[in-house]
């Protein structure tokens, strides 16, 4: 019972974290990534449909992205859609690819940036926590029901807590690292 819940808080844990990953992923910083536009959403056959179902996506220099559409019907709704969205590029577009510079990122800027990132590692934090409390909550359940004794929840629960300070922990170092990565390029 007890392992269970832990094998699913941990899953839970794991994926908040890989969730953060690619959150920050999309966080520009200087350099030139797919990632920067990959989940941005364009309209396909009136689908919002993620860039990278909808187009080859390369970053041939490091200031540079280029979007290769496999149907060039679906270049215009893409434009758009990356002229939405809150990363303020502007792409350009000869009919077949769409090239968007990458301007190097403006002390204020980086500022900004900065801010989006405390705000996600601190909505990932809350995560991990409502988690490790719905565990707990569990782990009280079992003890209540008579199917853990008291020992074993209380062992149960600190065990529980290490695990949440370890993935807390891993949100900071992730969020650090994008900090640096910003500040840097």
């Amino acid at each position: 019972m007890v392992n269970e819940v832990f094998k699913t808080v941990e899953e839970k844990m794991r994926a908040s974290v890989n969730v953060l990953k690619d959150q920050l992923a999309s966080i520009r910083t200087g350099r030139a990534s797919p990632a920067l536009v990959e989940h941005i959403k364009a309209d396909y056959a009136g689908t919002p449909m993620p860039l990278i179902q909808l187009a080859n996506i390369s970053a041939p220099e490091a200031g540079l992205l280029v979007i290769s559409p496999w149907d060039r019907n679906s270049i215009n709704s893409i434009e758009k859609a990356i002229l939405k969205s809150d990363l303020g590029l502007n792409p350009s577009t000869d009919g077949n690819v769409i090239r968007i510079r990458i301007p190097p990122l403006s002390e204020e800027r980086r500022q900004e940036l900065t801010k989006v990132v405390h705000k996600r590692i601190e909505e990932r934090k809350i995560i991990v926590r409502n988690l490790r409390h719905e565990a707990m909550a569990e782990m009280k359940n079992l003890e209540k029901n008579k199917e853990i004794s008291q020992d074993d929840s209380k062992r149960a629960q600190e065990q529980l807590q290490k695990l949440t300070d370890r993935y807390i922990i891993e949100v900071e170092k992730i969020g650090k690292d994008k900090e640096t990565e910003l500040m840097e390029s």
